[in-house]
């Protein structure tokens, strides 16, 4: 019998119980989450078998996951280590978050570090709460490993397992590698969505005209901007140096853009395009 305990009832912490209980690897989830609403939700909806206090479910679980914003995450991994005593020596706490240097340096020392596996499902949509849990959201994705050293072997063996019944592939990477790999890949498309959102909602006042133009192009690069914010500014925040570098790359390339469109050069656009479709070969 294994208990499996997830603190952050949404997207991914939602979908990770859906599918861990409907594929054999927990016989029991166990949830915790502050809003009632969402609370009353997983239960009603089965994400989870009961919603718990955060204790009780550190106490009962025998994994607990830790899917809630990273600066909550910095401070609830330790405090969590900190309630395992000598009789929970087989417990393993795990982070889904999608930063990793603050949360490893926090716990670099704990005298209970081996039980942690900080990891980082790259998976995710728009959405958030419990209503946007979903079957199947990892299948065939990828799931980072961050100093994977410092976790016991059992430790991570068990999580590995876990991941396996999500079928995510893992890569095992360096805490600030992580980092900065991710505002490349992952971080800032957000900040540009939300200033594409910003842009247009600046320019067009009139509402009505941006739901009748909008095309599949428009709605998939946009579609980001609807990330909560209680996520993404604490990301922003914690991965800030890399970030700007990479938002400072983007300006230079946007000005690029700019010029050749100010003096209709169009030998420069079609170098800068044709440029920018070598992607092709890497995202297909």
């Amino acid at each position: 019998m294994r208990t499996v305990g997830i603190i952050g009832l949404g997207l991914i912490g939602g979908s990770m119980a859906i599918d861990l209980k409907r594929r054999g690897f927990a016989d029991r989830v166990l949830g915790v989450e502050q809003d009632s609403v969402a609370a009353g939700a997983a239960v009603t909806i089965g994400l989870v078998d009961e919603v718990v206090p955060y204790e009780e479910c550190i106490q009962k679980a025998d994994i607990i996951v830790v899917a809630v914003p990273v600066n909550a995450a910095v401070k609830m991994v330790p405090d969590i280590l900190n309630r395992f005593d000598a009789a929970a020596s087989d417990k393993v706490v795990i982070d889904v978050c999608s930063t990793k240097s603050q949360i490893c340096h926090a716990t670099q020392y704990h005298p209970r570090r081996s039980q942690f596996v900080s990891t980082h499902p790259m998976a995710g949509t728009e959405y958030s709460g419990p209503w946007a849990a979903q079957p199947g959201l990892f299948d065939g994705r990828a799931c980072i490993f961050a100093n994977s050293e410092e976790s016991s072997p059992k430790a991570l063996q068990t999580i590995g397992q876990l991941y396996g019944v999500l079928n995510m592939r893992p890569i095992y990477m360096n805490a600030d590698q992580h980092d900065v790999h991710t505002a490349y890949v992952s971080h800032i498309s957000h900040v540009t969505s939300f200033a594409l959102a910003l842009t247009v909602l600046d320019k067009e006042k009139d509402e009505k005209h941006i739901f009748d133009l909008a095309s599949g192009g428009f709605s998939s690069t946009v579609r980001l901007a609807k990330s909560s914010a209680d996520m993404w500014v604490p990301i922003l925040t914690q991965n800030h140096d890399n970030i700007l570098h990479v938002m400072d790359t983007y300006i230079e390339k946007m000005k690029e853009f700019r010029d050749a469109v100010s003096t209709f050069d169009e030998a420069r656009l079609r170098e800068l395009i044709a440029e920018a479709n070598r992607i092709k070969k890497i995202l297909r």
